[in-house]
């Protein structure tokens, strides 16, 4: 079953342009596969607010339980948001890769931040060693989870984008598969970094209304995710209604809720 998710997880990156939502947990996974998206992803912070925390502060072993839940919870491919790979060396990237993989998903992401806020990307040349290392992991595990790599500059404080380039074509060489900059929002960016990498495909991030699935598809976007973007907005329901409930004692933004009888039939019949 594995296998055949990898296999269709590559086929939707050939052509055209599809969504890949990202869930934190089961239900959520459960929700989305349930409208019909094609593939899902992970989020790394959906995961760690989920756990009362801030996001990169949820441990290895505690990510890969969830990716074998939402894996093993839902009938389509699911991408891991695998963070930096929960190391710094190559070799250690590499082992935690192989772990990675053995959880069911199709697919999973090494990006380059360090943290640092002084230096927070690594030196291009570990960068691309730390994808050469997830490469040959995934090559030997031999399952097919696609391998896509990411240059955070825009998210991390250095918005360069002829630098963002140079590392995303550098780990299109070093075997990434599909290429990602988190935070590059206009058409020009898009375009561009599209254009460095082609063949290659790219994942654009989209957590605000800056562009629309026709207009992303039209530059080039082979695929689009969502990141910590659903997870804040679930969390946005609950903190209005329960901050009118502490407020002023009025319940009016529960008249927005899920109805019960939908979101039970989601998860299984109907209660009597």
């Amino acid at each position: 079953m594995s296998r055949d998710r990898c296999r269709e997880f590559r086929r939707l990156h050939e052509s055209g342009c599809f969504v890949i939502p990202n869930p934190w947990d089961i239900g959520s996974a459960h929700l989305l596969a349930r409208l019909g998206f094609k593939a899902l992803a992970t989020t790394s912070s959906g995961l760690a607010w989920s756990l009362g925390r801030t996001d990169n502060h949820v441990t290895l072993s505690e990510t890969l339980d969830r990716l074998r839940a939402i894996a093993g919870a839902v009938d389509v491919p699911v991408n891991a948001d695998f963070e930096g790979g929960f190391a710094i060396e190559p070799a250690q990237v590499a082992a935690n890769v192989t772990a990675a993989a053995a959880t069911g998903i199709a697919g999973l992401s090494i990006e380059d931040s360090t943290g640092n806020p002084d230096s927070p990307l690594f030196d291009l040349g570990l960068a691309v060693e730390r994808i050469r290392a997830a490469r040959r992991a995934l090559d030997q595990d031999g399952t097919g989870v696609l391998l896509t790599g990411r240059s955070e500059g825009f998210i991390v404080g250095r918005p360069d984008l002829a630098e963002t380039i140079r590392r995303l074509t550098a780990y299109a060489d070093a075997g990434a598969e599909c290429l990602y900059a988190p935070g590059i929002r206009t058409r020009e960016d898009i375009t561009a970094v599209v254009k460095a990498v082609a063949p290659k495909p790219v994942n654009l991030l989209v957590g605000a209304p800056f562009i629309t699935v026709a207009e992303a598809a039209a530059a080039g976007v082979r695929r689009i995710s969502t990141g910590g973007a659903l997870a804040r907005a679930a969390w946005g329901g609950f903190l209005d209604a329960a901050k009118e409930i502490a407020g002023p004692g009025t319940f009016t933004s529960l008249t927005r809720a899920v109805p019960w009888d939908e979101i039970e039939g989601a998860f299984g019949p109907a209660r009597s």
